[in-house]
């Protein structure tokens, strides 16, 4: 996927070089926790719901009348495995978004997925710190909720703060102020103050881990049965970059048919295509999936790490747009 006329790659023999060694790195680590490699498909009939994700479509001459989309996450067909097998798994692979391009960002990139079978979302976290340590040296760990985050940064309470509450917290800040003033969203708002205002005071030493989530945000996460205000998701920063984005998975049929439901109310809602759910994946909780916790990490954003490179497109073979 590119747009330059220019026929060498952006990426040096030596970031190829740690490019191939980082993948042999992870694969290590998984086969030393018996954990199975699996690949699944990136074209499929189904996108997803999510009112911040848009997939990028296709056609193929063959079914004229089905449009395919590609995936932006391998998450649905790895549930249905799981659901299939209870088997721990994880995918090394392509996927795609229709996204903006830029410093941190490409529309197809390199993502590792992976589910652990009767993981807690606190064991995930652990797993996921190990990992980074084997690639990335010891660092410290910094482990905070979203709500202890933005009453630190920000003197909120983001679990029962108003939207006028938040306009006004908010407003001060020349960057996003012009956002802020237009926007009504409740959770719009919160992802603004989180990614423009909180993320750029973490510690880029540290790995950073943020968990429980709003409830609002929760995707495919379990609610917190000691507090449904909040879900059992956590995100992981190293660097000043998010890394990963994991959950307690939920497991329950209707819930997560329900949760579809809300994705496509605030689509419409926003003036977006609504999109049909993937049934087979509500057949599968269904069925049973086991308990277990999953997490996507953005290979590309985790190579730049390791090189201390700062441009996604410089560790990229062929980026979509030069650097």
């Amino acid at each position: 996927m590119q747009l330059t006329d220019n026929w060498q790659p952006s990426a040096s023999l030596d970031v190829l070089r740690q490019r191939a060694a980082l993948f042999q790195t992870i694969r290590n680590f998984f086969q030393q926790r018996d954990v199975l490699e699996v690949d699944t498909p990136i074209l499929g009939r189904f996108g997803v719901t999510d009112l911040h994700l848009e997939n990028l479509e296709t056609t193929l001459s063959y079914f004229p009348h089905q449009r395919f989309q590609l995936q932006t996450s391998p998450e649905y067909a790895m549930k249905r495995l799981l659901a299939a097998h209870g088997q721990s798994i994880y995918q090394l692979g392509k996927v795609f978004r229709d996204d903006e391009v830029g410093r941190f960002h490409n529309p197809e990139f390199t993502m590792l997925e992976w589910y652990r079978v009767n993981f807690t979302m606190q064991d995930l976290i652990n797993e996921v710190v190990t990992l980074l340590h084997d690639v990335l040296g010891a660092r410290d760990v910094y482990q905070t909720t979203y709500q202890a985050l933005f009453q630190k940064h920000l003197n909120l309470d983001p679990l029962n703060a108003s939207v006028e509450e938040l306009q006004n917290c908010l407003i001060k800040y020349e960057r996003i102020a012009d956002l802020v003033e237009r926007e009504t969203d409740r959770d719009t708002l919160l992802q603004l103050a989180m990614s423009l205002v909180i993320e750029p005071q973490l510690n880029k030493s540290d790995i950073t881990v943020v968990e429980r989530f709003p409830a609002s945000q929760a995707a495919l996460a379990q609610l917190d049965k000691k507090d449904e205000r909040v879900a059992l998701r956590f995100e992981v920063y190293v660097g000043g970059i998010e890394l990963a984005n994991g959950y307690q998975e939920l497991t329950h049929a209707q819930h997560q048919q329900l949760r579809f439901d809300q994705d496509n109310h605030l689509r419409k809602q926003f003036g977006k295509e609504t999109k049909p759910a993937d049934f087979r994946l509500l057949k599968a909780l269904d069925a049973g999936m086991p308990n277990c916790s999953g997490v996507a990490l953005g290979v590309d954003r985790l190579l730049m790490l390791v090189t201390g490179i700062s441009d996604i497109r410089q560790v990229l073979p062929f980026p979509i747009a030069c650097a």
